[in-house]
């Protein structure tokens, strides 16, 4: 056989051979799911408090690729439109730890639920405030 020839079938046989294998792949990075990194608690307005009015906003939050919310809506109402006022204003503030899949930040979508319970026992500060509510000012 002639040395070219038997080179030439040397080499398509490699080829061959290696067609029905691959390569091997880098080992998959295991997802992480979002972390909450900073959430300090909303404001909770001192003359709501102190009267009682309470109730726990729910709140859709997408948390982006640098760990900041991009986007913050009520999705379920606490009865009272400035508690959740406070709730979205300080939950877009909030800083997290991104999902990440193979190793990658990618935006997630969460619900995010802040309670807002009146304080007991209740803060002195009440007393001043049902004082003056009761001489009308």
């Amino acid at each position: 056989m002639n040395m070219r020839i038997a080179l030439t079938l040397a080499a398509t046989a490699s080829v061959l051979a290696a067609c029905g294998k691959s390569e091997p792949q880098a080992p998959a990075i295991a997802p992480t799911q979002v972390a909450a990194v900073q959430t300090p608690p909303p404001e909770y307005p001192i003359e709501l408090a102190c009267t009682g009015v309470g109730g726990k906003s729910v709140l859709t939050v997408v948390v982006g690729v640098e760990g900041a919310p991009t986007d913050v809506r009520l999705q379920a109402s606490s009865g009272n439109a400035q508690l959740d006022e406070s709730a979205q204003q300080r939950v877009r503030e909030w800083k997290f730890k991104p999902a990440t899949r193979n190793g990658q930040a990618v935006p997630t979508t969460i619900q995010v639920p802040v309670s807002f319970n009146p304080p007991q026992p209740r803060p002195d500060q009440c007393f001043v405030i049902e004082e003056r509510l009761r001489r009308g000012g």
